[in-house]
């Protein structure tokens, strides 16, 4: 089987160089381009004729004609060994005699791949190294890494052997976290003689608890007189053998039951606010979730706005009054991580109805300010006109007609 073949030309001799897998059938050819009848022969490195025409004088069966003709001898050697590496000739019987040489190259796959790593079980921030070898190659084989589809670097040594065989171990250093926890880490070796040669080891990593506490009830904010349920969840490698509930300086409710990783606390008071924490702890570390209680006042119905109708008389004044009820805190409820979680919509109805309200009070004050400033003015220009018989006498009986401005009088009602 032929991997590589390069035109080699002595006169009129064409050969090939060949490499072949130990153990496989290489060809060997000789062929001759306007033959004159002359004899063609094939010999080996030893310079032991292997062929003469189509007679097999040498006596090693593995050599076996495969074509003869006035331009061609085409011989196979099945079976190839290291000790069969080397220049075989091709000689035409002219005068002078021509040759041609075809150099044969036995190349020799590596064993198995041998994956080894220094710890089978590391923990998340440590630093592992895991070596690969592949034994015995001719060439001296190529190793690659890889981390699930991510190309990684090792550092290689080479050992040559013997009839230039060689044996490689690369090594590959990294440093692990919880994410690798299965992954595969492939050696990949590259060599001419084989192909898809690899092997591949999976990562097992142990990583401290992941911790999340999670309100199983209420749903919404947390008031007084309700029950509070909560659960801790916790997953590591290896699972959590123990976890633990406590609450961030101060005593544990006397009365709160826990039960494995669930906390119940019932009938909440405001002396139960703050901070109840969640902790989980296998081999590798602990770890720990927060849960601030905050407990509200119990929720009350906002009062409907009122209208209450003032009599008032004009030169007056009139007092009004506008109370707002609110609740005595925000309705907000903030989790561990100090985010709040919901909003009571009972609540924005309620200040929504104040404020209505509240605008409704401005605008009767207003109302009631400006009806006080509006005013009716007469004037007694013709005094004594309504009680003339006529038009004319009306005139003269009026108190200085229009030259008597100064007379006039104004009055305010």
């Amino acid at each position: 089987m032929c991997f590589l073949c390069v035109t080699v030309q002595g006169q009129n001799l064409v050969t090939n160089n060949v490499s072949v897998v130990e153990g496989e059938t290489a060809i060997i050819s000789c062929r001759v381009k306007n033959n004159d009848d002359s004899v063609i022969q094939l010999l080996n490195p030893n310079r032991q004729t292997i062929y003469f025409r189509d007679v097999r004088p040498l006596k090693d069966s593995r050599f076996q004609l495969v074509n003869f003709s006035d331009n061609e001898l085409l011989v196979s050697l099945s079976n190839v060994s290291l000790s069969d590496e080397g220049r075989y000739v091709c000689q035409l019987y002219t005068d002078p005699p021509q040759e041609a040489y075809a150099d044969i190259t036995v190349l020799v796959p590596p064993g198995n791949p041998i994956l080894e790593s220094r710890e089978e079980i590391v923990s998340e921030g440590n630093e592992t190294e895991i070596t690969c070898t592949a034994m015995g190659s001719k060439p001296a084989s190529t190793i690659k890494w890889m981390k699930g589809d991510q190309p990684l670097q090792g550092e290689a040594t080479v050992e040559e052997l013997y009839d230039r065989m060689f044996t490689v171990t690369s090594r590959l250093r990294l440093t692990v976290s919880k994410e690798d926890d299965g992954v595969a880490v492939i050696c990949i070796i590259d060599h001419p003689a084989v192909k898809d040669f690899q092997a591949q080891k999976y990562l097992e990593v142990q990583y401290k608890p992941e911790v999340q506490i999670v309100v199983e009830f209420p749903e919404g904010l947390t008031r007084e007189g309700e029950n509070l349920e909560l659960t801790c969840k916790a997953k590591g490698k290896p699972q959590p053998h123990q976890i633990n509930w406590l609450k961030v300086d101060d005593d544990f409710p006397s009365h709160a039951v826990i039960t494995g990783s669930d906390l119940f606390i019932e009938n909440l008071n405001k002396s139960y606010n703050g901070t109840y924490r969640c902790v989980a702890s296998n081999l590798v570390g602990e770890a720990y979730d927060d849960y601030i209680l905050y407990v509200y006042d119990v929720l009350t119905t906002t009062p409907s706005p009122t209208t209450t109708t003032i009599n008032a008389f004009q030169g007056t004044v009139s007092h009004l009054s506008c109370r707002v009820l609110t609740p005595s805190h925000p309705f907000l409820h903030f989790s561990s991580d100090g985010a709040p979680q919901k909003i009571d919509h009972a609540v924005i109805g309620g200040i929504v109805a104040v404020v209505v309200f509240a605008m409704l009070c401005l605008l009767i004050v207003l109302g009631r300010y400006f009806a006080r400033h509006k005013g009716t003015y007469f004037t007694h220009e013709a005094k004594g006109a309504d009680d003339a018989a006529d038009a004319d006498t009306a005139i003269i009986n009026a108190e200085g007609g229009h030259n008597n401005s100064d007379d006039k009088k104004e009055y305010y009602i």
